[in-house]
């Protein structure tokens, strides 16, 4: 499908799914071919519908070209009338997959910036090229149905959704699209770096098209396991909704989910899904480490994993956040008149900002959020009173001045501020 093509049937999806929506629309761009020619097609059809844009370009810092891209991406913005933000990643400690921790820390980044901006959509230039080559990955590392299902145009984030307008593109046809406008873009030389194995793959495609695995079979092999997937979400889904029970940061299973792991797609899918929930972990775990955390649990003993303790009680079993893997503290943020934070990847609070607050910054900005922990809850005299037990409040948000607890909407000391739970579990079922 042409790039025009692609972007007009994705964008009139996404007005259909945001009718309601008079929020910005966020667009990553790296400066790359296929970003830069979202950017460009997105800015001409932003002006036809009288829609803002706003753009937002990661740095990793790994690169010292990565500055100049950056730059060509701010021209190209200021040109369009396009407002044009850089994130910096800087927490990188030199070990482990770089490029996948990088990719986690671009998507973490540009959700943060998309809840501060107020945004309800971000486009991304995944094309069908990345589709393939996605798949190629995954087959080469054993994926089951649901690692060989295709990205999906329309994907829930953190903060509102990731769009994909350009997955039946190729990227040659974006290339050839800016040449014919004398559109400038910058080729990043890890894409030829041959340690990393998409660049392997990738080298690999013009081989297996002589065996008859092209780029086309591989996104059509792609699709049907996104549709099988999507039977077994749905089906997990209703389990989820009539045997699951959340409990402040908790959640409980049926105990007998552990018993039918080894033989059923619903109860693994749910336990690993649970897992990834409350330890807010991107991957769900391997699945012969499903197989002995569930041996363990049905030994009537605890066992941890994904930054999680899992523990038996009665005919049920319950999933609680590891203290040692609670997430890092995060600011808070004034917009639409509401003082906002996200914390976790699944809390969102937020309290009514006063005059104080718009006038004075000084007098909100150093607050954090952060888990409530033991700390916390033994400044909370109400919290029996919520009805959840005590460790399943200790992983719930509150507010905190240094070491003084401000809030904590779970445990009875809201002081203007709520907090709420998204994605829920039966939801982040659906949506994984």
């Amino acid at each position: 499908m042409m790039p025009e093509e692609a972007l007009a049937s994705s964008v009139a999806r996404l007005d259909q799914r945001l009718a309601e929506l008079s929020a910005p629309i966020g667009i990553a761009v790296s400066g790359g071919g296929d970003s830069m020619a979202l950017l460009h097609l997105a800015a001409d059809w932003a002006r036809k519908v009288h829609r803002t844009l706003r753009a937002v370009t990661v740095d990793h810092g790994l690169r010292p070209e990565a500055a100049r891209e950056a730059d060509l991406v701010g021209q190209s913005c200021g040109s369009l009338g396009i407002v044009h933000t850089v994130l910096r990643w800087t927490d990188w400690n030199g070990k482990g997959n770089m490029q996948d921790q990088a990719r986690r820390a671009r998507q973490r980044l540009i959700s943060d910036w998309a809840m501060a901006e107020g945004i309800g959509a971000v486009l991304l230039g995944h094309t069908a090229d990345d589709q393939a080559e996605t798949v190629l990955l995954r087959l080469a590392r054993g994926s089951g149905v649901d690692g060989l299902s295709a990205m999906d145009e329309f994907a829930p984030a953190v903060h509102g959704l990731w769009v994909r307008p350009f997955l039946n593109s190729r990227r040659r046809d974006l290339r050839d699209w800016l040449r014919s406008r004398a559109i400038a873009w910058a080729e990043d030389p890890s894409n030829e770096d041959r340690r990393f194995d998409r660049v392997k793959a990738r080298s690999m495609m013009e081989h297996l098209a002589v065996l008859g695995l092209t780029p086309d079979r591989l996104i059509r092999t792609s699709d049907h396991m996104r549709r099988a997937e999507a039977s077994l979400r749905q089906h997990a889904e209703a389990v989820a909704a009539r045997d699951t029970r959340e409990e402040g940061a908790d959640l409980c299973l049926p105990l007998d989910f552990l018993r039918r792991v080894e033989a059923e797609d619903t109860p693994a899918r749910l336990l690993a899904a649970g897992l990834a929930w409350v330890g807010n972990r991107p991957y769900r775990p391997r699945h012969d480490a499903l197989l002995r955390l569930a041996r363990v649990v049905l030994d009537g003993r605890s066992a941890t994993l994904s930054g999680c303790q899992v523990m038996p009680e009665g005919d049920r079993f319950r999933i609680r956040r590891e203290a040692r893997a609670y997430d890092a503290p995060a600011p808070l943020h004034l917009t639409g008149g509401m003082l906002r934070a996200r914390w976790d990847g699944r809390w969102s609070l937020h309290r009514g900002a006063t005059d104080q607050d718009r006038v004075d910054p000084a007098s909100w900005r150093h607050l954090r959020v952060a888990a409530l922990g033991g700390e916390g809850l033994r400044v909370c005299p109400d919290w029996t009173a919520q009805g959840l037990p005590s460790g399943a409040l200790l992983a719930t948000p509150a507010v905190w001045d240094g070491s003084r607890v401000v809030a904590a909407p779970f445990a009875g000391r809201p002081e203007g501020w709520t907090a709420t739970l998204y994605p829920r579990f039966q939801w982040f079922v659906r949506d994984r």
